[in-house]
């Protein structure tokens, strides 16, 4: 272990978004040799805590980060039921066989099968983690808040040994090892290896209902696409409704979303969601994304590691792109500690993530394409598969397991 940790005495973190900084303080707390610097275009004055956008993380994630000390508990709100369903066929679909699937927490013996949350409210905590471990060891810990990363250079005879990260004024700073954690939508991305434009637009926004479960998830198959709803903390909820983040996709080429007022919208959700989510009684103004599969098919080049969106951007029919980033980081530096030297360590974490990665990046990109396709009965099929699957007792199981903590 000490040999690993002289190896890779020095690492360059390239993002300080959730799974960037999630890794910086992984590393600060179980590689006590190891001199880290977190690199981020964003400034220190920067209010991060007021980012808005909404975060759904799986129970094994809100472990991982409660072992931080950087869970803000009483800003989150539990996710203890997921409701998967379609709408039953037209024609064909045997009555009494309900086209869905439920997931509790209950059934599996937790507390919770995750938890939504901002973005602000769960990056500020960790930032403020860091920061304090900054100030409590400055000589091995650096934050480089507000210096943007320009590329990264291999430096050695072969493309390892050292990776070079290039600041403001063409300055080139010499790392053993560089992880590059930065994430963006689809749209604003570089192009990887493996890449698929799913011609799809998802419709972000939020929901005030009545009715239903505060701790109730809902993925709705829809003609269109994956309609989703995940629990919000109660605050600011008008008395006896919830508040839900929607997460709305269709096809970008045949939107029935884009023309709508907002009026309209409320109407053509009440018809879609099914009785369990309650009734949509008002909506906040809707902006567009564009849906696509951007990933690498190796974490690893040189002495360069690409982890969360950096190294995967996923359909959100899921909701596991953070979770998958925080599960990279974890195993990295479990690697980096277990390994007898870094490149021993590299090729443990791909060997490591490659079936996690793999497998949820498969599952959504049928999932994603499946809505395109417009075979007769396949709306059938899939509706009676849902049947099956809620019958089936351990497979139910198996299923939610996977998506609390990843394929082991």
């Amino acid at each position: 272990m000490a040999e690993a940790e002289s190896a890779a005495s020095r690492i360059a973190i390239v993002g300080a978004g959730p799974a960037g900084l999630a890794l910086a303080l992984l590393a600060a707390q179980r590689l006590p040799q190891a001199q880290v610097t977190l690199f981020d275009a964003r400034p220190a004055t920067h209010d991060v805590a007021a980012d808005p956008r909404t975060l759904a993380l799986a129970l094994g994630s809100v472990q991982l980060l409660r072992r931080l000390q950087a869970w803000p508990e009483a800003a989150a709100q539990p996710i203890t039921e997921v409701h998967v369903s379609q709408r039953p066929p037209a024609i064909g679909w045997r009555p009494g066989a309900a086209p869905e699937v439920w997931l509790r927490a209950a059934d599996e013996g937790v507390e919770m099968l995750g938890a939504v949350l901002s973005y602000g409210t769960l990056v500020a905590p960790l930032q403020r983690a860091w920061h304090a471990c900054c100030e409590a060891a400055p000589a091995r810990l650096v934050s480089r808040m507000g210096t943007p990363v320009a590329g990264l250079k291999p430096l050695g005879g072969d493309g390892g040994g050292h990776t070079g990260v290039e600041v403001d004024a063409g300055i080139v700073e010499v790392f053993d090892l560089a992880v590059v954690a930065e994430g963006g939508v689809f749209a604003d991305q570089s192009r990887k290896a493996l890449t698929h434009d799913y011609r799809q637009t998802a419709w972000v926004g939020q929901l005030v209902l009545e009715g239903g479960n505060r701790g109730l998830a809902i993925e709705r198959f829809t003609p269109s696409g994956p309609l989703a709803l995940l629990p919000l903390p109660a605050a600011d909820a008008p008395a006896g409704t919830r508040r839900a983040a929607l997460v709305w996709c269709v096809a970008a080429d045949d939107d029935p979303v884009a023309t709508l007022a907002d009026g309209e919208r409320i109407v053509l959700l009440n018809a879609l969601l099914p009785e369990p989510a309650g009734r949509v009684v008002a909506i906040t103004p809707l902006k567009a994304f564009a849906l696509g599969l951007n990933a690498e098919t190796t974490l690893v080049r040189g002495r360069t590691v690409r982890i969360g969106n950096a190294a995967q951007t996923l359909h959100p029919v899921a909701g596991q792109g953070l979770n998958l980033g925080l599960r990279d980081a974890f195993a990295l530096v479990d690697a980096l500690r277990r390994a007898p030297t870094v490149d021993a360590a590299l090729r443990r974490i791909e060997w490591a993530r490659t079936p996690d990665r793999w497998s949820m990046m498969a599952a959504t990109d049928f999932l994603a394409r499946s809505f395109t396709w417009r075979w007769p009965g396949l709306a059938l099929a899939r509706g009676g598969a849902l049947s099956l699957l809620n019958s089936i007792t351990p497979a139910k199981s198996l299923l939610a397991r996977q998506m609390m903590f990843g394929r082991r």
